[in-house]
């Protein structure tokens, strides 16, 4: 299992979410949305040959609305019963009420990425 701090994400420690669409199993790409009027979005550029989305939701998402994130964290972790390249990534967010994993699943044959996007939308 590796870390990394690459995608941005801790650009959310200490913004207020006040909504989040597009998070449920199957989906290619999140909004979150502060307080402070500032947006987020995570996604993933589809190609040839390869895709990633949301796998697996866990936690309560109205824990992240409404009180500042206090963590943002990216793990990921390559599948080893993979034909080709297979890998998990796995956003962990948290506010004081509560802890969110946001595990996205993306599949390749070797020559694509199946990276998770992470930007401010302007």
């Amino acid at each position: 299992m590796g870390w990394n701090n690459s995608s941005g994400l801790e650009a959310l420690k200490g913004k207020v979410i006040i909504d989040i669409s597009g998070l449920e199993a199957g989906s290619d790409k999140i909004l979150f949305e502060c307080e402070d009027g500032e947006k987020f979005r995570m996604y993933h550029c589809q190609d040839c040959c390869e895709c990633a989305s949301i796998e697996d939701i866990v936690g309560n998402i109205e824990d992240l609305k409404g009180s500042p994130i206090l963590m943002a964290e990216e793990v990921s972790e390559d599948d080893p019963n993979a034909c080709d390249l297979g890998m998990w990534t796995f956003y962990k967010l948290a506010t004081i009420k509560g802890y969110v994993t946001i595990r996205w699943y993306g599949t390749s044959n070797g020559y694509y990425s199946v990276s998770v996007n992470f930007e401010r939308v302007n």
